[in-house]
């Protein structure tokens, strides 16, 4: 089985340290059922890289309903 231009793709950002690259290979994806699986692994990358991107990432997990609307105490 080959491998698709994602796979490659984003195996070679991981490589890089291009998490960036990532955070968008991830969103660029995130469509229909899957939407909140890859916005899920763009959303931590962004926040373990402090990307700027993370508090939209979290809107949108928020209104798939795949994340709470308000942080747990």
């Amino acid at each position: 089985m080959g491998e698709d231009l994602f796979d490659i793709s984003l195996r070679h950002a991981r490589a890089t340290g291009d998490w960036s690259r990532v955070i968008s290979h991830y969103v660029a994806v995130a469509k229909g059922d899957s939407a909140a699986f890859y916005l899920t692994h763009a959303y931590v990358h962004a926040l373990e890289g402090a990307d700027p991107r993370a508090s939209d990432l979290r809107a949108r997990l928020v209104a798939l309903g795949a994340e709470a609307p308000e942080a747990l105490a």
